[in-house]
C-alpha cells in the first residue's frame, strides 16, 4: 500500500501552511472553558472563517487523504479544534453525506459546513451501559412523525446544540439489532430537557437529555426504519477512523515538550522515564501510520473501515500512558490544575471509555478481522 503523497496533495499541504500563517494571528483570544455561548460563538466563527476560505467542505467533499493533511496541518500550526461543532462535522454530517436523502443533504450539510448549526449526539443510555444495541428510548409512528421517550446520557454538547443524532428503537419485538432508527432531532421542540453533567476535569460539555413525547418528522429519518443499526456503524466508522486524527498530531507535540521539560527539571536522568519516552514515540509515529493506512482503505471504501477499532483501541491507552508520564515529569505539581498536561490527564481517562469501549473495540477485532467466533 503506498502511503506517500501525490503532488497535488502536497500542493494543498503548502497552500494551507501558507493560508494559516496568514489568518491566525488575527484570530480573537479563546473564551474561558466554561463559557459555552462563547465557545460556540468562537467554534462557529473559525468555522465560518474556513467556510469563506473555501476549506469547511474538506470533512465530505474531499478524499480521505486531503482530510488527513488539513487535520495534521490545522493541529500542527495551532489552529482552533473544531470543539461545538465536532458532532456535526465529524459524525452527523459525514453520515448524513453517506446515508442521507437528496433533500436531506440539501438541509443540514451546507448549515453544518458554514458554521450556522451545532449538532449533538444523543446515543448512550443510562441502562445501557457499553452496549449501544441495548438502548431503550422508544419512538412510535403517529402519522407523519415519531413520538419519543426515553433519555440519553454522555451526550456531547448538548447545552449548545440545535440538532441531535438520535438513535430510537422502532421496534422493540425485533432482535436488537434490527429494531433501531437514525433520526435527525431538533432540540428547541417541546419535550427536550437538558442537564448537563460536571466531570472529573470540571467542565460540562456532557448531559443529559430527557425526551418526553418529543414528536420528530419521519422526514428526519436517515436510512430505512429499523435500518439504524448499519446507519451507526457507519457514524462509528468516522467517529473512530478519522476523528483522532489531530489529537494524534497533538499527543506528538505533547511527547516532544515532554522530554524537554524533562531535560529541564532532571527528570531525564531516570533511564526508566527515557525507555517509556521512547516506546510512545515508537507507539505513535506508529499510530500516524495506523492512520495513513485507515486514510488510504477509505478511499477506496468512501467510509472508514473496521482499521479504525485497532487504532481507537491503542491510541486510547497510548494517550493515557503519554500524560501518565507527565505526570511523573510534573511530580508534585501533576496535582496543580493550572500546569500544562493536568487537566489532559484527567480528561485522558475517559479515552477508554468515549467512542466505544475498549472491550467493545476488542470484540470488534477479534469477530470483524480476526474472524473469531461470537460469544454467547
Amino acid at each position: 500500500m503506498d502511503l506517500s503523497y501525490t503532488p497535488e496533495e502536497e500542493d494543498f499541504r503548502v497552500r494551507l501552511r501558507e493560508w494559516l500563517a496568514k489568518v491566525l494571528p488575527g484570530l480573537p483570544p479563546k473564551p474561558k472553558p466554561e463559557d459555552w455561548p462563547g465557545r460556540r460563538a468562537y467554534d462557529l466563527g473559525w468555522q465560518r472563517t474556513l467556510y469563506d476560505a473555501g476549506y469547511a467542505d474538506v470533512h465530505w467533499d474531499a478524499s480521505p487523504t486531503m482530510r488527513l493533511i488539513f487535520l495534521e496541518e490545522t493541529e500542527r500550526a495551532g489552529a482552533p479544534y473544531v470543539g461545538a461543532n465536532f458532532v456535526g462535522l465529524l459524525h452527523a454530517g459525514p453520515t448524513i453525506a453517506a446515508e442521507g436523502s437528496e433533500a436531506q443533504r440539501a438541509r443540514w450539510l451546507a448549515p453544518i459546513l458554514r458554521g450556522d448549526e451545532v449538532w449533538c449526539q444523543g446515543f448512550s443510555e443510562p441502562d445501557a451501559g457499553s452496549d449501544l444495541a441495548a438502548l431503550r428510548t422508544r419512538a412510535w409512528r403517529d402519522g407523519d412523525d415519531y413520538v419519543v421517550s426515553g433519555s440519553k446520557i454522555w451526550t456531547s454538547h448538548a447545552e449548545v446544540a440545535d440538532w441531535c443524532e438520535l438513535l430510537v428503537r422502532t421496534d422493540p419485538k425485533a432482535p436488537r439489532h434490527r429494531g433501531i432508527t437514525w433520526l435527525a432531532m431538533p432540540m428547541d421542540v417541546p419535550g427536550v430537557t437538558v442537564r448537563p453533567l460536571r466531570t472529573l476535569a470540571g467542565s460540562d460539555e456532557f448531559a443529559e437529555v430527557f425526551l418526553d413525547e418529543v414528536r420528530v418528522p419521519v422526514a428526519n429519518r436517515v436510512g430505512a426504519e429499523n435500518d439504524g443499526w448499519r446507519v451507526t456503524m457507519v457514524t462509528l466508522s468516522f467517529e473512530r477512523g478519522t476523528a483522532f486524527v489531530g489529537e494524534v498530531v497533538a499527543c506528538r507535540r505533547v511527547l516532544g515538550d515532554l522530554a524537554r521539560a524533562a531535560h529541564a527539571n532532571g527528570s531525564w536522568d531516570d533511564p526508566e522515564l527515557r525507555r517509556r519516552l521512547g516506546r510512545l514515540h515508537a507507539e505513535f509515529r506508529a499510530l500516524w501510520r495506523l492512520t495513513q493506512w485507515n486514510v488510504s482503505e477509505a478511499e477506496g471504501r468512501g467510509v472508514p473501515g473496521v482499521g479504525g477499532s485497532v487504532f481507537k483501541l491503542r491510541y486510547s491507552h497510548a494517550r493515557q500512558e503519554l500524560y501518565d508520564a507527565a505526570a511523573d515529569v510534573l511530580g508534585p505539581d501533576a496535582l496543580d490544575l493550572d500546569r500544562p498536561w493536568v487537566l489532559d490527564r484527567l480528561s485522558s481517562l475517559s479515552y477508554t471509555i468515549a467512542a466505544g469501549t475498549s472491550q467493545i473495540q476488542r470484540n470488534i477485532v477479534a469477530e470483524r478481522i480476526l474472524g473469531l467466533p461470537k460469544g454467547r
